[in-house]
């Protein structure tokens, strides 16, 4: 297994360029099983979770072909040969579920394996299922696999109204929706730019939709869906993690393809922070405005609020921030594994189940430390960019599922970083 070796080396400079968001990519992906016609998606992110998402395709008898060093994936399911997706590859990863609505919705039937247990919750898909079933779809699990079946003449429209916002639930009942019998209404749905994206990328392809980035999304059902090319929205959980960079740091990084709009309540909380942060005509701009980071309370909540998965990564910023604060997570159980880890660099944190109290200390110090999720990985990377010292990250295969080349983006702003095999 690799490691990271990073080591505090002062202010950074320079430009970091923002690939394609993951958790967009991974839910336009199955909408290629809508049409028969070509789906291309361009400005992809190179990560193990796309190349996943692309064997569960092919599984299927879908076409994927990644082009230009995998920056473009170029897909189609004309000749699908199967409607199951076996339990071998959905384990990999829980997006592997959103094959079901679109499969169910094109084929009438589809056999998907329940995705495996998650590191930071349970993140459960009853969700999914009962935004189908108010499309008439009958469902059994058996065997570890969901069994669904659409009524006679395919699913029909629906009101779909979620008791808490969930991103791939909306995602599933969305794509389904868009070849249903009549009008599908999704009641709080989520507002997320991959929701959005997604939206923007089945309406290139014929869907009607109304009310993407609104709590109430309206779906007109068609007969049939045709091909598109789409570009891939900016990742805004990448852009946070760079953004917070020369935050930690100090120094100046323009984070190319950036945009405020993406990131409006995290960008918030940099100001209060002390952080200045620019719109530019190639991205955003970040900045440590002067001296010591202060310390500023955080909460977690469904976009446009705080994204959870940034809570890691601003908890580092917050270890050796001028005062305390308090991060509190509503998203996700679970989700301050990186806490101890930051602990061991010297940080100063008590925490008591979904709330986590951060007491800013001068300046962590490097120490042996291992990611315990994607997120807690790469938090533990920007805790040593500012360190005294060596930190040595370990089982840093979790980087792998959600940034690309972060080494050589980090290393091209002048920070101190080299990845090698683990001893």
């Amino acid at each position: 297994m690799d490691q990271i070796i990073v080591t505090g080396n002062g202010a950074l400079s320079g430009q970091i360029p923002i690939a394609g968001a993951k958790n967009a990519c991974l839910t336009l992906m199955p909408a290629t099983l809508l049409s028969d016609e070509p789906l291309t998606l361009t400005n992809a992110p190179r990560l193990s979770d796309i190349r996943t998402m692309s064997t569960l395709l092919q599984s299927l008898g879908a076409e994927v072909q990644a082009l230009q060093d995998g920056q473009v994936l170029a897909m189609s399911s004309h000749d699908l040969t199967s409607t199951r997706a076996e339990y071998d590859i959905v384990r990999k990863m829980r997006a592997s579920i959103l094959v079901l609505g679109p499969l169910l919705s094109r084929f009438g039937h589809a056999e998907v394996s329940l995705p495996g247990g998650c590191a930071i919750g349970a993140r459960p898909v009853d969700l999914h299922l009962k935004a189908l079933e108010a499309m008439g779809a009958k469902l059994e699990l058996r065997d570890g696999y969901v069994h669904a079946t659409a009524p006679s003449g395919g699913l029909r429209g629906g009101v779909v109204e979620f008791p808490f916002v969930s991103v791939g639930a909306t995602e599933n009942a969305l794509m389904a929706a868009t070849l249903a019998k009549g009008t599908t209404v999704l009641k709080n749905a989520a507002r997320e730019p991959e929701i959005v994206d997604l939206a923007q990328c089945l309406q290139k392809m014929g869907a009607r939709i109304e009310g993407e980035g609104t709590s109430e999304i309206t779906i007109e059902g068609v007969d049939r869906l045709g091909g598109a090319t789409h570009r891939v929205v900016t990742d805004r959980i990448e852009l946070g993690t760079y953004m917070l960079a020369p935050a930690i740091c100090g120094g100046e990084v323009e984070c190319l393809g950036g945009r405020i709009d993406l990131l409006s309540a995290f960008c918030e909380k940099l100001d209060a922070a002390g952080i200045s942060v620019e719109e530019t005509a190639a991205g955003l701009k970040v900045a440590r405005k002067n001296g010591r980071i202060r310390a500023v309370d955080v909460t977690t909540e469904p976009f446009p609020g705080f994204p959870t998965d940034l809570q890691a990564q601003m908890m580092a910023l917050l270890c050796t921030a001028d005062g305390t604060s308090v991060l509190e997570e509503k998203i996700f159980e679970n989700r301050f594994m990186h806490a101890p880890e930051l602990m061991r660099m010297g940080a100063k944190i008590d925490v008591h189940g979904g709330t986590a109290t951060v007491t800013g200390v001068e300046r962590l110090k490097g120490a042996p430390v291992m990611a315990t999720d994607l997120r807690a990985s790469v938090s533990l990377i920007l805790a040593g960019l500012a360190a005294e010292g060596e930190t040595v990250v370990s089982r840093v295969y979790h980087l792998d599922r959600g940034y690309e080349h972060v080494v050589r983006k980090l290393e091209a702003v002048g920070a101190k970083i080299e990845r090698v095999k683990e001893q």
